[in-house]
């Protein structure tokens, strides 16, 4: 089979590839120079303050501190992301109900997610649960869309279509107090208890660690409405339990700001329900249960000169074990219980250089090994070897800042059993740009170009008898036109932000799912699409009483999601599944002393949930209310932070996926102490 894959040539001549990487040099860009050793460690201190939030990056970008979490209700990594603009979130319901996110209505398998810089990531399915990652140990979470805007980073960060970043806690400790404990349990709705402990440690002036653990138990039990012809009816959801344990500990080395290094440790294990469908307004009764034992361990180390060299190097080694359970499968056997192993191993380079102020230059590389192993007959037990390269350049001129890189990406694979999928070898350039027209205005124009791809997981090659190893890359062409301003006020208002961001994706060689019949299935590269889209937020703080502090964050999102694969198809030009035209979401709130009382609100438009957009298909908006009260206090000279949670509001009725319905009203308490 014909092995050429590159959106170039296979292989560039020499003077062509000195050419292209000799341009990109020149037109690519950070301003920030590198920061040097400094003679003196200051202690670190903590400030309230309203400062105004980061927008005027050269990429889309959207945060959330830890700080923002009990405004808005946020549970887990998914409750926190909910109301960033572009953000779909695919959720089955419940405490432990699998919840994966798109971005800019890609497919989850688009967004790589970051954990201190390095990836997790799943072969095998190429999906990430967020629900299993816990708020307590997490400090900061950014969505990037494209990549992040610095360029001394793995290679990995440069290789999807967005990047969702997380920064855990890091010990922030003195020598009149060398530790810090934090205690605290999170109960409600469902049967939840969620009690948790973090202990950070200062050894000595280079030396620290922090160690995080929780459990996590809910029967899952809750109430939805069904609506059948002329009445509705109340049932209660079975099968949703969860019992989670997670241990994650990191220990810190820095000499200096500029040099320094971690180690990561983290295990989580769960054991979960998986409940039926609810079809014809009946729910199935189901006995399926899911088992997850996830290890890994990373670490990194960084170091800066006076000369600006930067120097990053990371590794990781993983073990995700999941079995999945289905007693009442109609086979010979007359149960389903599959159960896989895979393994990464894991490690990247990259090396950064000013050669001026305005102009840094960097090139990365990463290599991976991943392997799959399961208990199916026949099974492939495939292997990949990844290696990515990367070259990249900032550069700022006047009011022009300059970025871009071209990362190449060679996939090699072999299967013990049947045919491995094709070695693959592409080169992906991306380029990026901000403009700011005025010099002493906070107006800022920004415009980007990526060209990416997603490839196929292993049980999209390999999984049984519907695995296909000749399916190619998903392409994505990304383009990008956007504004942002931000500006410090000294009256009524303390700040204000605005970001509008236009958008359209392309996709070539969409990978589909497509049923023939009962007994014969496969998947196929069988689609294009085309997606256009509108990102709007807003946010603003303001001072209405002495005392008083209040705060808003709008976020709208327009998408127009669309298969153009086949011009004669009865599904041409219809709205790709489970994506909803249009969402907003709304967070205010409203501090005065110790006190927080918050409002946050998101509202989806209607959806279909296949692609041929029947009205039998037809999925009905919603929108969903929550609220929490906050409050801070001291008790025996001990920080207390007690909340109280109500989500959804106004008990309504609604599916994210059809067929599995939401909660309605819940509540959660939690309290925790510092010590």
């Amino acid at each position: 089979m014909k092995k050429n894959l590159l959106c170039f040539h296979k292989h560039l001549p020499a003077p062509v590839l000195a050419a292209a990487v000799f341009l990109l040099q020149v037109v690519v860009t950070d301003n920030v120079y590198a920061q040097t050793d400094t003679a003196k460690k200051i202690k670190e201190v903590t400030v309230s303050s309203s400062a105004i939030p980061k927008i005027q990056t050269i990429t889309p970008t959207q945060q959330v501190s830890a700080g923002d979490f009990e405004r808005y209700s946020a549970f887990n990594v998914a409750d926190a992301i909910r109301n960033f603009a572009g953000v779909i979130l695919k959720d089955y319901g419940g405490v432990g109900g699998l919840k994966t996110v798109s971005v800019r209505g890609l497919s989850a398998n688009h967004t790589a997610v970051l954990y201190d810089g390095v990836q997790i990531n799943d072969a095998e399915n190429g999906q990430v649960d967020l629900s299993k990652l816990n708020l307590n140990n997490v400090q900061e979470i950014s969505l990037y869309i494209g990549q992040p805007p610095g360029i001394c980073m793995p290679a990995r960060s440069f290789a999807s279509s967005s990047v969702l970043a997380i920064k855990t806690v890091k010990p922030n400790l003195s020598m009149d107090k060398p530790y810090q404990l934090t205690a605290g349990v999170k109960a409600g709705s469902f049967g939840l208890v969620n009690p948790y402990l973090q202990w950070q440690q200062r050894v000595n002036n280079n030396w620290s660690f922090i160690v995080n653990g929780y459990t996590e138990h809910a029967n899952g039990r809750y109430s939805y409405k069904t609506s059948a012809v002329g009445a509705d009816s109340v049932h209660t959801r079975s099968n949703d339990d969860i019992g989670a344990q997670q241990v994650d500990g990191a220990l810190y080395w820095a000499k200096t700001d500029s040099n320094k290094f971690n180690l990561h440790i983290n295990y989580y294990h769960a054991e979960r329900g998986i409940p039926g469908a609810v079809v014809l307004y009946n729910p199935a009764v189901s006995a399926t249960r899911l088992w997850n034992q996830d290890f890994f361990l990373q670490s990194g180390y960084e170091r800066q000169w006076r000369n600006s060299l930067h120097v990053l190097i990371n590794a990781k080694v993983s073990k995700n074990y999941l079995r999945y359970l289905d007693p009442d499968y109609f086979n010979n056997e007359g149960r389903l219980d599959q159960r896989f192993t895979q393994h990464e191993y894991y490690a990247s380079a990259a090396l950064a250089y000013h050669l001026t102020t305005a102009w840094e230059v960097s090139y990365a590389a990463d290599l991976s090994v991943n392997n799959l192993d399961a208990n199916l007959a026949n099974f492939s037990y495939p292997t990949r070897l990844t290696l990515l390269n990367v070259l990249a350049s900032n550069l700022r001129i006047g009011k022009f800042q300059l970025q871009g890189s071209l990362l190449n990406t060679h996939i090699t694979e072999t299967v013990k059993n049947g045919t491995a999928a094709p070695a693959k070898n592409v080169y992906s350039p991306t380029v990026e740009a901000t403009f700011q027209p005025l010099k002493a205005s906070n107006f800022q124009i920004r415009a980007f170009y990526k060209y990416i791809f997603r490839n196929p997981t292993f049980d999209e090659l390999y999984y049984s008898a519907i695995g296909n190893p000749t399916l190619k890359p998903e392409y994505t062409k990304q383009f990008d036109l956007g504004a942002t301003y931000g500006k410090a006020l000294n009256g009524f208002f303390n700040y204000i932000t605005l970001t509008a961001d236009a958008y359209y994706n392309h996709v070539d060689n969409k990978i589909v799912f497509i049923p023939k019949d009962a007994f014969n299935r496969s998947i196929q590269n069988f689609g294009k699409v085309d997606i256009k889209g509108l990102d709007v937020g807003l946010k603003t703080q303001a001072k209405p009483a002495e005392g008083w502090k209040a705060s808003l964050a709008v976020n709208y999102s327009y998408q127009q999601a669309l298969n153009v694969t086949d011009p004669t198809s009865s599904v041409y030009l219809n709205q790709l599944p489970y994506t909803p035209k249009n969402t907003v979401s709304l967070n205010a709130g409203v501090d005065r002393g110790h006190l927080g009382v918050y409002y946050n609100q998101v509202i989806s438009s209607s959806r279909y949930y296949t692609n041929d957009n029947l009205a039998s298909d037809y999925l009905a908006g919603y929108a969903i209310s929550d609220a929490s009260v906050v409050y801070h206090f001291l008790l025996k000279q001990k920080a207390v932070v007690a909340s109280a949670e109500v989500n959804n509001l106004f008990a309504k009725s609604y599916a994210v996926v059809q067929s599995y319905p939401m909660p309605g009203r819940s509540v959660r308490f939690s309290i925790q102490i510092t010590i």
